[in-house]
């Protein structure tokens, strides 16, 4: 069987078990093999990838920063900047791995200017393995901690690349990630990027985590690639509602406010459905 099917095959059966509460079995090509258990569907959530607090009453699930302890008794994602660099981070990167931010032509960094992260320069097979031996080891970090899942964020960098990179390259990386995940015993998730939903099931990510898209009205695409594995964050009221109204008895729908801040916080925003 080919590698793409067979991560397809493993992504469904992860969705089925999921509904049993059941959990996927890897086996490789020696007698050892690891389980991993995809998260709950359709259940109440919360999205803490800024400050850890409390969750919400009712919430079964909770995506937190890899910094962060997860959560007692929830099932937690592990929340992991895989294609930028994080703004408390951008030190580190430049300081021990300057090789592999993304440069342009004069030697400036090439940017996201919403977030002010610098990209991952993923364009060749050397810095994508090199990035991967860090990325990986945070990865085991998630998995030492406790949590049952990675969101690697960003994989739609390239769009914002200036053309320097493609998403070929940035699914290039996700394999050497995903595999990595699952030998841990991690499920790990596609973070938005919703017009290559099947690349990313073949890749072999088992459910969705998806930024606004009842808001740009691309709930439908993750749906078709991962069923009821679709965890959606809205940041605007008419979005959030829009999406419960359309999908609120299939996905699991939060809505936050845009910096994630905590109940301390007179900016803090959350509701569910």
């Amino acid at each position: 069987m080919q590698r793409s099917r067979l991560h397809r095959c493993v992504a469904v059966l992860a969705a089925l078990t999921a509904g049993l509460g059941g959990s996927a079995l890897i086996t490789g090509s020696s007698s050892a093999s690891v389980s991993y258990s995809p998260p709950p569907a359709n259940v109440k959530w919360d999205y803490e990838i800024g400050p850890a607090y409390t969750p919400p009453s009712g919430v079964e699930l909770v995506s937190r920063d890899r910094e962060a302890d997860p959560a007692a008794g929830l099932y937690n994602i592990c929340y992991v900047n895989a294609y930028q660099t994080q703004p408390g981070e951008t030190k580190w990167w430049k300081k021990n791995h300057n090789n592999l931010l993304l440069k342009k032509a004069g030697g400036g960094y090439v940017v996201d200017s919403y977030w002010g992260e610098i990209l991952l320069d993923v364009s060749t097979p050397a810095k994508r393995t090199a990035i991967a031996e860090i990325l990986n080891g945070w990865i085991d970090g998630c998995a030492t901690d406790g949590f049952d899942a990675v969101e690697p964020d960003n994989l739609d960098s390239w769009t914002r690349s200036g053309g320097r990179l493609t998403k070929d390259d940035a699914f290039a990386l996700a394999s050497l990630i995903v595999d990595h995940a699952h030998s841990q015993g991690l499920a790990i998730g596609q973070k938005n990027a919703a017009g290559q939903v099947a690349q990313g099931v073949d890749a072999g990510f088992d459910f969705a985590v998806a930024e606004e898209c009842g808001r740009y009205h691309e709930c439908g695409a993750y749906i078709d690639g991962y069923g009821t594995e679709v965890f959606v964050i809205e940041y605007r009221d008419q979005d959030f509602n829009f999406s419960c109204t359309h999908w609120g008895d299939q996905l699991s729908i939060v809505e936050r406010d845009r910096n994630v801040k905590g109940p301390s916080s007179d900016k803090y925003v959350y509701d569910a459905c």
